[in-house]
């Protein structure tokens, strides 16, 4: 199965996918960033993540997808920005008929490094192993992406089963 992980941001928004590789494990099939400029009108800068997310939708085909939940926030602007690109996201992967499941960070971290409060550096070397890339993938964003497509992945199908 193929599983596509958002890390929503209106200036940058990761993504990352993964697939089943038949042995019980995971690998990378793609990941990056999409970006817009911040002189943009909002309107326009969700515009070009929505696209690209089609696009994306379109190339890889993903099956399922996670997403971040949005977490409180003490930054309420930058908490309505995130809002903004998850709806975006959450748009996009419902026009592709892609079925998304929303995680919140201490469970995404959970997920991948065995520990809730693991820190940005222990998330990245984790995804890193998990994928058996030979560095860490860069920029953050992209590898936050492929940490919540891991744990999708992971708890996808458990989560499925008994209905949440």
């Amino acid at each position: 199965m193929r599983t596509l992980g958002i890390d929503p941001g209106t200036a940058i928004m990761g993504w990352g996918i993964v697939e089943e590789d038949g042995q019980g494990g995971l690998r990378p099939v793609g990941y990056g960033v999409l970006t817009t400029a911040k002189e943009l009108p909002l309107a326009q800068r969700l515009q070009i993540l929505h696209r690209g997310l089609v696009a994306l939708i379109e190339q890889y085909q993903p099956e399922t997808a996670g997403i971040e939940e949005l977490f409180f926030s003490k930054n309420v602007t930058t908490a309505l920005a995130v809002g903004h690109a998850r709806g975006v996201a959450l748009l996009a992967l419902a026009d592709g008929k892609v079925t998304v499941q929303e995680y919140r960070p201490m469970a995404i971290k959970q997920a991948v490094a065995g520990y809730g409060h693991a820190d940005k550096k222990q998330m990245q070397e984790m995804v890193r192993l998990t994928l058996g890339l030979d560095s860490i993938p860069k920029p953050d964003d992209a590898a936050d992406a492929l940490a919540i497509a891991i744990c999708h992945a992971y708890t996808g199908p458990i989560m499925a089963r008994y209905g949440e």
